[in-house]
């Protein structure tokens, strides 16, 4: 289990953070599940939905672990590093595709919230990393409208990169 650990969390994570990543992923992933399928989406929607789900709440909590931390903030990682994780998380645009009235718009939107949040983090100075975080993901919460049945998806995902993953410690 060690290695599957070491990919999914991060080397040395410990055991409750084992119980608290998979235990959230799963929580997550079957609250999704049980939205998406009130919301009588059809079977790729939901499916989507609930593999994003899982990555998006287990790597909120994966990336506040102190194993997480010093594998991502580790010596030698720079701001392009943290860029391209984020850049990578584009979710949001499968989520348009394939969840039914969520907008290209509100995805690119998105997108840009965690992007340019991540971008705008790494400039500041690291005294207001921490505080510039949370108000970048509050303020961007607000910006975007998408189905009640994946109303945690952009607060889940600001949460993931901009307050878990972005903050070092």
């Amino acid at each position: 289990m060690s290695r599957i650990d070491n990919v999914l969390i991060a080397p040395g994570a410990t055991g409750p953070d084992r119980l608290l990543c998979y235990g959230a992923a799963l929580a997550g992933a079957a609250l999704a599940l049980h939205q998406a399928l009130s919301a009588d989406w059809p079977w790729p929607a939901v499916v989507v939905v609930t593999i994003v789900a899982l990555d998006l709440y287990g790597g909120a909590v994966v990336n506040a672990t102190a194993a997480a931390k010093r594998k991502f903030h580790a010596p030698g990682r720079a701001a392009r590093h943290h860029l391209i994780f984020v850049g990578i998380h584009v979710q949001p645009f499968l989520m348009a595709w394939f969840v039914p009235a969520f907008t290209w718009g509100a995805a690119v939107t998105i997108y840009l919230i965690a992007w340019g949040g991540a971008a705008v983090l790494q400039l500041a100075p690291p005294g207001v990393r921490s505080p510039a975080a949370f108000a970048i993901a509050v303020l961007g919460l607000t910006l975007v409208t998408v189905p009640q049945a994946v109303a945690w998806f952009t607060p889940v995902l600001l949460i993931k990169l901009l307050l878990s993953y972005l903050r070092p410690a």
